[in-house]
């Protein structure tokens, strides 16, 4: 059925599609019949549940960061089974992104090319929707039982495009604050190919600065949040081993491995259409071996002692299995849940469960 649907949404723009196709989703959700069939379909059955980061999610499967920038489908996305998502990136002000088009599809490759540009509603408006949801979504404790589970939120933070890189730290605190109370980890994102010099802040200096700022700040608070850091999978060893270090150095919860890559390597788009596409982030299967790599590396260099949540060509139950076994706790998918469709939560956690 969704292939069908897939073909025909294919015929028009990516980010039209995407919007469109939340907003249908929205509106069939706000009806409770529906959204009891719907959640019937998808989400997955049998005891899935995880303790990661001092956390328990209620499935290893979550959504990646860039999907649902500003939390606007929350209730959406709990219902088609994730049992995670990630919000954001969220930046201190509104931005509007870069000039469209700017997400386009590798159809044969089952790959995306984005140049978002932290596209978001800024921080304050992105927290007060999320209070908002926590509120509406209270759980009755006499309902809850011992395996019961949240819906578990996580806050993809980063900085503005005007933002100089010497202040770059400055926005992180701004995000981290006005987001602590609504959000249940964070991720610093400093590996998005798509706000200019954003990557340099990868280097060990930059990144202890921005990460032991914003320990400090945890630690302050009565309950810290686990903060994670994403990064690139286009990083050299020398500096994956300083990421690494740097994490266990200062105690990091974990990493997200990876982002979307610069390399166009080993495609079967044409050389012309992707000159045409021009700049941007790469998405889907084509990124799968490398974060596999990548995802090794860590738990080889860290000794399985720096947990993190593998993203990166994850279309199967098969492919969350290969993630799994590489020394991942969690899963987040993006690019498959476009091509797959909404099974894919349900088919990766059967596959999980199986082992």
């Amino acid at each position: 059925m969704y292939k069908l649907l897939r073909k025909l949404l294919f015929l028009f723009p990516p980010e039209d599609v995407h919007y469109f196709s939340m907003h249908i989703l929205r509106l069939t959700c706000s009806i409770p019949f529906i959204k009891k069939v719907l959640s019937r379909r998808f989400q997955p059955t049998g005891y899935l549940q995880k303790e990661v980061f001092g956390l328990r999610f209620r499935n290893p499967v979550g959504l990646a960061a860039g999907f649902d920038k500003n939390a606007k489908y929350l209730r959406e996305l709990e219902t088609l089974g994730f049992g995670f998502i990630e919000i954001g990136t969220v930046t201190p002000e509104p931005q509007a992104g870069n000039k469209k088009p700017r997400l386009f599809r590798l159809a044969e490759d089952k790959a995306l090319v984005n140049r978002m540009g932290f596209n978001n509603d800024g921080v304050k408006i992105v927290a007060k929707r999320l209070k908002e949801w926590k509120e509406n979504n209270r759980p009755s404790h006499s309902r809850l039982t011992t395996h019961d589970s949240r819906f578990i939120i996580g806050g993809n933070i980063g900085k503005n495009k005007a933002t100089p890189n010497e202040n770059a730290w400055k926005d992180y605190e701004i995000c981290f604050i006005g987001l602590f109370d609504s959000v249940d980890y964070f991720v610093v994102n400093v590996s998005s190919p798509n706000t200019p010099g954003l990557r340099e802040l990868q280097e060990k200096d930059s990144l202890k600065k921005i990460l032991s700022h914003l320990q400090t700040l945890n630690q302050r608070n009565s309950s810290p949040k686990p903060i994670l850091l994403k990064i690139a999978p286009d990083l050299s060893i020398n500096a994956l081993d300083d990421v690494i270090d740097l994490a266990i150095e200062i105690r990091l919860d974990g990493l997200v491995a990876a982002n979307t890559t610069i390399t166009r390597e080993n495609l079967k788009t044409s050389t012309g259409q992707l000159e045409k596409i021009g700049a941007g982030g790469l998405s889907g299967k084509p990124l799968q071996q490398k974060a596999t790599e990548v995802a090794r590396y860590i738990q080889q260099r860290s000794n399985g002692s720096l947990p993190f949540i593998a993203s990166g060509g994850i279309f199967t139950g098969a492919d969350g299995i290969e993630k799994v076994e590489s020394g991942a706790s969690l899963v987040q998918v993006w690019t498959g849940f476009v091509f797959e469709g909404p099974s894919i939560v349900k088919n990766i956690c059967m596959a999980l469960e199986k082992g």
